[in-house]
């Protein structure tokens, strides 16, 4: 077993040192796959196919981490990157669009086979989404009064424009920002959350500030023509929140959210993303976990009629689904946590709606969805890994994948929003 393990532990490579690579296949979070004398490669700034030269930076527990810095063979998938690849929501810029979409399906496939040993019902639809634009909620970081995205793995800022995320509106706000904060010598300012309704006609900021900052600064900040509203310290200026108004199968919606809310961020696939995992539920009552301002729960009683029981602990979201919620009969908020709401005495649904953040479910949480039975779980998730976990947990208890369906909420990165299915057998 010790020479085994010594034999495990040993790299052929070093870091520093180039070597020539056969890209294999994509791995999540944006590497892709190759090896060298059986030792396993994860590169960045590859396609699937193509041989590069790559510089290996770190090696850690037998794998071996590498920067592409020459294309030797390239894909015929391979364009010109809009953005520097390593700036924040550009990491598969490079890679044409339709290409992004199959490397997306085929990394949901193998963390299924992988880490939920199961094979799924049938190939993976991935929505498409525009490139430009896309994004409406963001958040930025601060340096010498400098406003942008981190580059990967650093704390180097890099220039928001070029990533194409936000619109050019948006960015022209930032750049003002900027701006002000060089002539009014704010250094206070260390992060920014940004978030801004479909139609981008309300724009709202929160401000991370390590010290107070004078009113008479605030007003000038939240005088700009592009904002409806600033938030600062509990201090708020304007509106501390953006509403959207749009249909979902007839039925007319109106949201607000607090800037300071999560919220699906990408405009052009909002109402697909809500049209269909509400069109997935069975026709009884529902519990929506997680549920945030009230997307899914309040498309869920307009659309479907349905009775829904929408739970979230965070207490910003939790204000913005009280007011959703009130305008949508058929919805009961409950401003709790998940673990604390299925500890107590929960209604028993038809349909579980899960959507819980990047780490997944507790087991605490998962252990209580199980207990109540619904013959149907809509699971959705921003990270395939810890969603194949936690199907596997399902499927252990007796349900069955029925479906699974993606969409690129973040293009140009290797993050996918992915919903699951899952039945009850008998």
């Amino acid at each position: 077993m010790t020479n085994a393990r010594s034999r495990a532990n040993t790299s052929v490579l070093s870091p520093g040192e180039t070597r020539s690579l056969l890209i294999e296949k994509p791995a999540a979070g944006g590497w892709m796959i190759a090896r060298v004398d059986g030792q396993i490669v994860l590169v960045s700034g590859a396609i699937p196919g193509e041989r590069v030269t790559a510089r290996i930076g770190r090696v850690s527990r037998g794998v071996a981490y590498a920067k592409t810095t020459a294309v030797d063979a390239p894909s015929p998938d391979r364009r010109d990157a809009a953005a520097d690849p390593e700036c924040g929501g550009a990491l598969y810029s490079h890679i044409a669009y339709d290409r992004q979409l199959a490397i997306k399906r085929e990394v949901i496939a193998d963390a299924f086979s992988r880490i939920a040993r199961v094979t799924l019902p049938a190939a993976v639809s991935v929505a498409a989404s525009r490139e430009d634009g896309y994004r409406m909620r963001a958040r930025l970081h601060v340096r010498g009064r400098r406003i942008g995205f981190f580059r990967e793995a650093t704390h180097d800022l890099c220039e928001v424009r070029q990533t194409r995320q936000l619109l050019p509106a948006s960015c022209d706000l930032l750049e003002r920002w900027s701006a002000a904060l060089q002539s009014l010598a704010v250094d206070a300012v260390r992060e920014l959350e940004l978030s801004e309704n479909v139609d981008a006609t309300e724009r709202a900021i929160a401000l991370d500030l390590d010290r107070p900052v004078d009113a008479g600064v605030l007003e000038r900040l939240a005088s700009d023509e592009g904002l409806t509203g600033l938030v600062a310290r509990g201090t708020v200026r304007g509106r501390p929140y953006v509403t959207d108004r749009f249909e979902v199968d007839g039925a007319s919606l109106e949201l607000r959210r607090d800037v300071r809310a999560f919220f699906q961020g990408n405009r052009y696939l909002l109402r697909p993303l809500i049209t269909h995992v509400v069109g997935q539920l069975n026709d009884g009552p529902a519990v929506d976990l997680y549920a945030g301002v009230g997307l899914f729960a309040v498309a869920a009683a307009a659309a479907r009629r349905l009775s829904v029981t929408a739970v979230e602990g965070d207490r910003y979201a939790a204000a913005d689904l009280d007011a959703n919620g009130s305008r949508a009969p058929g919805v009961r908020a409950v401003h709790q946590s998940v673990e604390a709401f299925v500890r107590g005495a929960p209604p028993r649904p038809d349909s579980v709606i899960v959507d819980p953040p990047r780490t997944g479910m507790s087991r605490e949480a998962l252990d209580g969805v199980l207990a109540l039975g619904a013959p149907r779980i809509v699971y959705v998730s921003c990270d395939v890994a810890t969603l194949a976990r936690d199907a596997r947990r399902f499927v252990d208890a007796g349900y069955a994948i029925a479906r699974v369906d993606a969409f690129d909420l973040f293009p140009n990165t290797p993050h996918v929003e992915t919903i699951v299915v899952l039945d009850r057998q008998a």
